[in-house]
């Protein structure tokens, strides 16, 4: 998909560069508690100081409600940034105007006023048609940065061209917050693999008894038309439950943790895939050429249910093809399991990249496609 690069905003020196990055970090007590976000964006950044420009930064944080709010002040964002890239600029919190998420022109025009160019580096919020995303590049020379450059270059040669087999883990709470990617992704996919509490609902199409695990009971036909459709889909075939007195993510409640195989008793909750199912998925990614994850097996927030997603985690750190992890909770598991390092690829948008692999396009794309220089 050939969207302008920096290469194509032309001379830079003297001019004024717009830079919608991703800073949507997590804070704590006013300190931030991992700056991964910001470090992205440096090279786009550094790239564009070194030519001569002037970099304005603009970013979300959290979910202000359309006006400002101490709690989501970008005043530590703005701190971290002066120390590793001094001289840039960082607007307020985008959302503090609800003319970002509601596109409006007024705003658009109040962020490019005086600018001479834009970049948009914050593929996390590429598959939203804010203001911020798709306004700039209605009337300034634009351009992908590098950090939203890769992740294009990365994410759509598995959508259309990936190295075979080609096997896709999905996990996550819902089969309906996945059903488009999942049966985009089943049409080019060599084995789809289904995890985490999405499973359940999977298990109950197949005439399982799910106890009081959770469950979409309008999407049971729709899992049912996928495990008939050929495809090669794979569900849990033994569960690690919860008993009904138990609690999740308090392990001093009480309640019995048990491995059981695809049926629960009533009352008891799948919280994890078991053992047998940790090691038939792991096999699987080793065998593949290209690995695509999204979303945990379990709840591994408690240690008594990570197990699963540990070890899909391990597999995928360990694998020999190319491995991708589509951000959201399955690269916050790598984060606390240690193996994020051990990935090929680590996206910085969980939505944003379901998003693009399920449709091809994100909005964010297509204003780039539209800027003057690109025309």
């Amino acid at each position: 998909m050939s969207v302008p690069t920096l290469e194509d905003l032309g001379d830079l020196d003297g001019r004024r560069v717009l830079v919608r990055a991703d800073f949507n970090v997590p804070i704590a007590d006013g300190e931030i508690v991992d700056d991964f976000r910001i470090r992205a964006a440096l090279p786009t950044i550094g790239w564009l100081q070194g030519r001569g420009a002037t970099v304005t930064a603009c970013t979300h944080l959290g979910r202000p409600k359309g006006a400002p709010d101490p709690k989501y002040s970008v005043e530590p964002v703005r701190r971290r940034l002066a120390e590793l890239a001094p001289g840039v600029e960082l607007l307020d919190n985008l959302r503090f105007d609800p003319g970002e998420t509601g596109n409006d022109p007024a705003f658009v025009q109040t962020l490019i006023d005086g600018q001479d160019a834009y970049v948009n580096d914050a593929f996390g919020a590429s598959h939203r048609a804010h203001a911020s995303i798709v306004g700039p590049p209605q009337f300034l020379p634009s351009a992908a940065g590098r950090l939203l450059e890769r992740e294009v270059e990365v994410l759509l040669p598995l959508r259309h061209d990936p190295k075979r087999p080609f096997v896709v883990i999905l996990g996550g709470s819902k089969v309906s917050d996945k059903l488009g990617v999942i049966e985009a992704l089943s049409e080019v996919a060599d084995t789809l693999v289904i995890g985490g509490g999405m499973c359940f609902t999977f298990l109950a199409a197949q005439g399982h008894s799910i106890g009081d695990s959770l469950v979409e009971p309008d999407q049971v036909d729709t899992c049912r038309r996928l495990l008939d459709s050929g495809i090669d889909l794979r569900i849990p075939t033994d569960i690690t439950a919860l008993s009904p007195e138990g609690q999740i993510g308090d392990p001093d409640a009480g309640g019995e943790v048990r491995q059981l195989g695809a049926d629960l008793p009533d009352g008891w909750k799948g919280l994890d895939i078991g053992p047998g199912s940790a090691a038939e998925f792991g096999d699987l990614v080793a065998e593949a050429r290209t690995v695509f994850w999204n979303g945990p097996m379990g709840v591994f927030e408690d240690p008594r249910f990570a197990a699963g997603t540990r070890a899909v985690a391990q597999a995928m750190a360990d694998a020999r093809g190319f491995t991708v992890v589509g951000g959201g909770d399955s690269a916050a598991s790598l984060d606390a399991f240690g193996l994020a390092g051990d990935i090929d690829h680590v996206s910085t948008g969980g939505g944003a990249s379901l998003e693009l692999l399920e449709n091809g396009d994100l909005p964010g794309l297509e204003a780039l496609r539209g800027a003057p220089n690109a025309r």
